[in-house]
Formats: C-alpha cells, structure tokens, sequence
C-alpha cells in the first residue's frame, strides 16, 4: 500500500506535525512492505496522484484533495486528517468516488477552545496595544485602557456549536457571561446543561460583544461573515476565528479592521499557509497568529495516536471509529458536513 504523507519541514525536533518526525510514521511503518512518501509542498502530491492509496494531511498544512485529484487517484482507498476539519478534500468527490475521509475527532478540542478563550481576552483587554508600547519605550496608559474591557457581564455569541464550541461555552462560564450561540442543528438538551441559550444568525451578530466562530467550513457557512454581516455587529465588538479563514471575508475583515468597527482575531487564513502578501498581514491591533491552536504538544500526541490507529484498521481490514469517519461507503456520515435544519 503507497502512503503519501505531506508535512512541513521545520527545525523543531519536537514536533509531531512535521517531515522530520511525521507522526512516528516511519518507524510505525518500518517492519511492513507498505511505503511512505514524505512530501513538503502540495503540489508535490501530484507526482504520487495515480497510485497512492492513503494520502496523510493535516488542517495547518493542508493537501488539497480536490474533485480533479480524486478522479484522477483511482487507486485512492482513504484521505487521513492529521487533526480536525477535513475542509480540504472535496467531501462529496470522495463519496462519488468510494474514497474514505477520517479525521482524529476530539485530538485538539481543549487546545482549540482554551485559544478560543485566550484570543478573547486578548482582544478585550487591549493587549497588543499594550505590549507594543512596552516594546517600543511608550508609556501612554490612557491610550491602552480607553480600549480595554472586562469579560465580566459580556454577550458571547458561538457561531456553530459542536464539541469544541461546546467546550468553548463551558470554559467561559466561570467568567459570569451570557451564553448565546447559533447552529444549524439545535441542541436543547445541552442549552440546560450549560445555561446557554440558542438565538438565530442575525440575533448572533446583532446582540454579542463577543463573536466566537467554530463551525466547519462548508458550502453553507463559506463568507458567513461577509461585509453585510460584520456590518451588524456591535461597534467595538470582537470576532474570534479558530475555526477556517473562508469563513469570514478577509477583505471585509480589513476594511472593518481598518475603520475600528471591530476587534478580529484567530490563528486560520485562507489560503493555508498563507502568502506573505495575504491582506491580514499588515493589519494593526489585532489578535491573528499562524494556525497553530491545535498543534499544542498534547494535541500533537493525540493526533499520532489517531493517524496510526486508523491506518492500522485499515492494514487490518477492520472498522476504524465511528466518530473519525467523515465519508464513508459513497455517503458523508458526519453531521457537521451534512445540510440540515434545526
């Protein structure tokens, strides 16, 4: 079996996610007859698109599986995500084409929804501002504590409310916030338990001081947030985005940005990795990093675990986890990629 693998070079021996150690794969794979093929670059994979069987990616440094690649891999059986968030194949190719998606389900949850509270601080407080006059020799209080705020007593809207969202809710609570979210499949029974209350999209941006974006990117939710959307928000609202850049419009987010109507901030771009002349590159006082909410040391492990237990199912011929299965057997089983009504 060919396994085509794509992951960044890097000078972190530490890391996971990276050519270097990839996963463990190779010493996993080494007393097999199965072969591994390490690529750096996306369009590397096309030199492996015929006959590769697996192909191996992850959300920060993504291969781009899409309908022209899948047609193309007739030999293809699975596309692995290294994390969660398989927005970089084409779902419904795969399931024309037989091919099984998986992702590891729960690998980075607490990482992504502790950045979730982290970049909400972040931005209530001022901090950049703050740490660019400690940087710089400034020492101008006033300017840094005429934009700061408390979370205490803020609207907190989630916009898409699976587990990370959830777990979002949850971390947020002790902090005496009211919780609101939005999401095309309703969850009553967990709107009880976290005391958190479901409220349409428009409802959403109207009404939160702080917008916390963590649904898939899909057809659906692609420019959610566009100019006409950020436009209702409130002025000197915040917008988190831990979840896919497409999500949101980067050029209404510069222009939004730029004006002072809201505070933006996440670590996803679109495209990944984004190019040094991506607009969010030269924008002020905001909270935006490179994608690496869920590559925290534990998530990385968990991650290994998972990418290896699923290829061992299938070396096997066994059942690989329900809850990983994105695409299988010609049909999209996973609820956050199906279109549904509350």
């Amino acid at each position: 079996m060919k396994i085509v693998a794509l992951f960044p070079e890097s000078t972190s021996s530490s890391q996971l996610l990276t050519k270097e150690e990839s996963l463990g794969l190779v010493d996993f794979l080494k007393e097999t007859d199965h072969e591994l093929i390490l690529v750096t670059d996306d369009t590397e994979v096309n030199q492996h698109v015929e006959d590769m069987e697996v192909i191996i990616s992850s959300p920060f440094f993504p291969a781009y599986i899409t309908k022209e690649r899948i047609e193309k891999a007739t030999n293809l059986k699975m596309a692995i995500t290294a994390g969660i968030g398989s927005d970089h194949v084409d779902i419904e190719a795969a399931a024309e084409n037989g091919v099984t998606v998986a992702e590891v389900t729960g690998s980075n949850n607490e990482s992504v929804a502790e950045q979730n509270v982290m970049e909400t601080l972040l931005l209530l407080r001022n901090y950049e501002e703050g740490h660019r006059q400690a940087e710089e020799g400034e020492w101008d209080l006033p300017k840094v504590g005429s934009g700061a705020y408390e979370l205490l007593d803020k609207t907190i809207g989630i916009f898409g409310f699976g587990r990370i969202g959830q777990l979002t809710a949850e971390r947020l609570k002790p902090f005496d916030v009211k919780l609101q979210y939005n999401d095309p499949f309703r969850k009553k029974d967990i709107e009880n338990k976290i005391g958190i209350q479901y409220v349409d999209f428009d409802e959403l941006i109207r009404s939160s001081d702080v917008i916390i974006v963590q649904s898939p990117l899909t057809a659906d939710t692609e420019n959610k947030f566009d100019q006409e959307a950020l436009s209702q928000m409130k002025e000197n609202a915040v917008l988190v985005n831990c979840a896919r850049g497409a999500i949101v419009d980067k050029h209404a987010v510069v222009e939004a940005v730029n004006e002072d109507r809201i505070r933006y901030g996440g670590d996803v771009w679109d495209p990944q990795p984004a190019p040094k002349s991506h607009p969010w590159r030269s924008l002020k006082q905001t909270g935006l990093t490179v994608h690496y909410s869920g590559m925290t040391v534990e998530a990385q492990e968990r991650i290994q675990k998972g990418v290896q237990e699923m290829l061992e199912n299938l070396m096997s011929n066994t059942p690989i986890r329900e809850e990983y299965i994105i695409v299988n057997k010609n049909k999209v089983s996973h609820q956050s990629y199906q279109t549904n009504k509350r």
